[in-house]
């Protein structure tokens, strides 16, 4: 379990960043000389993929929790 934590820790400090952009609006975007626009475009698709894995954790916490909530009270019983 410990060398899973210092394995994340060190994906997450060494964590290249990563333009995430479609063909489409790359194209459109690297066609102006703005190039304020298309860094804004970029920041606000990472901004909202945030969200998912925000979500999936959210759902992997609670069914921890859960799971060790229904141990506990196995253990309490036998």
């Amino acid at each position: 379990m410990k060398r899973i934590l210092a394995i994340s820790i060190l994906l997450i400090l060494f964590s290249l960043p990563a333009d995430a952009q479609c063909a489409m609006c790359r194209a459109v975007l690297e066609s102006d000389a703005d190039t304020g626009m298309a860094q804004g475009v970029n920041n606000g698709i990472v901004y909202l993929m945030i969200f998912p894995y925000l979500l999936v954790g959210g759902v992997v916490f609670a069914v921890y929790k859960t799971i060790k909530k229904a141990r506990k009270s196995k253990d309490a019983t036998s």
